[in-house]
């Protein structure tokens, strides 16, 4: 095979420049080592329209990001499938227009409505809801002995009941609908205050189980009445006096601020004044202990002793008890208890004390016990304190 049989097979016309022949290379029968690059087709770029939130955008973009969502609507075989109605294979119930009575009504008015041919002959659907509260009722006689009351009448008294059974007990309609020009003008706290002494008297008198057995009803009539001035005055009040409240309360947070902070000041002055009486009670035994060791002590011993400094004495604090001055509620047996730093050695010297003493060790924990039995221990503290300088 010759060069020009290859230089029709690869469709190379085989001139270079200047309409010179060139010679074939390795590269153009075997190509070269470099990638021919491959340029994508750019994608269309849709630009969120104005107003539209960027979540909406990413979530309605998301979907399908080969074919965007539309800005109006379009008729497109493309979607979502309409799911098609199944219709049952039971047969079709008939329906037919018939009377109807509505049990709640009285004058037995007849109503038509649509009904299906199944439920003719039932009763109305509806007349389950018809609920009506029990009014007690009373004889001549009952009020005459047992319901009698000089501010209202007997026809007040029935006028009352007929409302009450009539509008079941929705009191601001019974005193809207209350004959006034009949009877004296009456308020809902004393038509209330009625009717509930009289069902009470009436559960008492009467020898009914479902009436004597059942809780007497309490309405506090005078409570009621001051409640509602007070929540009239309360919406009556003027901006003025809203901003002066306002301002009573908040000196009153400040007073409180400021008695916490003299309360607290007082509990770190008392600590420091029992500390401080700790100290000179623990300087005083030292003093004496010291005039009493000069007393018996040689004076070779005591000269030595004196240049070569004073005695070195265990320090003593005493018994520091837990005090409750803070508000709230705490135990008085608290008080008693031994803190902490007190060691189970001395706890049980304490101990054996006061069973030598007769003193039990769990006593009543009265006020005047507590005191008593905390200056005790504190006492026989002291003492031992005192035997331990001595020995």
């Amino acid at each position: 095979m010759t060069s020009s049989d290859v230089k029709d097979i690869l469709d190379f016309d085989g001139t270079g420049m200047m309409g010179q022949t060139s010679e074939v290379s390795i590269k153009d029968i075997f190509g070269s080592d470099q990638k021919k690059k491959v340029k994508k087709q750019s994608e269309p770029v849709f630009k969120r329209p104005e107003g539209m939130h960027r979540e909406l955008y990413a979530l309605l973009y998301s979907d399908n990001k080969n074919d965007p969502p539309p800005l109006i609507p379009s008729d497109t075989n493309t979607g979502y499938k309409q799911v098609k109605a199944k219709l049952g294979i039971k047969k079709v119930r008939f329906w037919k227009f018939m009377p109807f009575t509505n049990p709640a009504r009285k004058d037995g008015f007849v109503f038509h409505h649509w009904r299906r041919v199944a439920d003719e002959g039932k009763d109305y659907q509806f007349a389950r809801f018809n609920k009506q509260v029990q009014v007690p009722m009373y004889s001549d006689q009952e009020y005459h002995l047992h319901l009698h009351d000089e501010k209202w009448t007997k026809q007040a008294t029935d006028h009352l009941f007929d409302l009450c059974g009539r509008f079941d007990f929705r009191w601001f309609v019974i005193h809207d609908r209350f004959d006034s020009h009949t009877h004296s003008k009456r308020s809902i706290e004393d038509m209330k205050e009625r009717y509930y002494n009289i069902v009470n008297k009436l559960a008492k008198v009467r020898a009914d189980p479902s009436l004597s057995s059942r809780a007497p009803l309490v309405f506090d009539a005078e409570h009621e009445r001051k409640r509602k001035s007070q929540l009239i005055k309360l919406f009556e009040r003027t901006p003025e006096q809203v901003e002066e409240e306002e301002q009573l309360i908040q000196e009153l947070k400040k007073i409180e601020l400021r008695k916490k902070e003299r309360e607290k000041k007082a509990q770190d002055l008392q600590k420091l004044i029992t500390a401080a009486d700790h100290s000179s009670d623990t300087r005083r035994v030292e003093k004496a202990f010291k005039k009493k060791k000069m007393h018996t002590m040689p004076s070779s011993k005591r000269s030595k002793d004196h240049e070569g400094g004073s005695t070195k004495i265990p320090e003593s604090t005493g018994i520091k008890f837990p005090d409750f001055k803070q508000s709230g509620v705490s135990l008085r047996s608290q008080r008693m208890k031994l803190p902490s730093s007190v060691g189970q050695k001395k706890t049980k010297y304490i101990e054996v004390s006061l069973d030598e003493l007769g003193v039990p060790v769990y006593p009543m924990p009265t006020d005047d016990i507590s005191v008593q039995y905390n200056e005790l221990r504190y006492e026989i503290d002291r003492l031992e304190n005192v035997f331990i300088l001595l020995s």
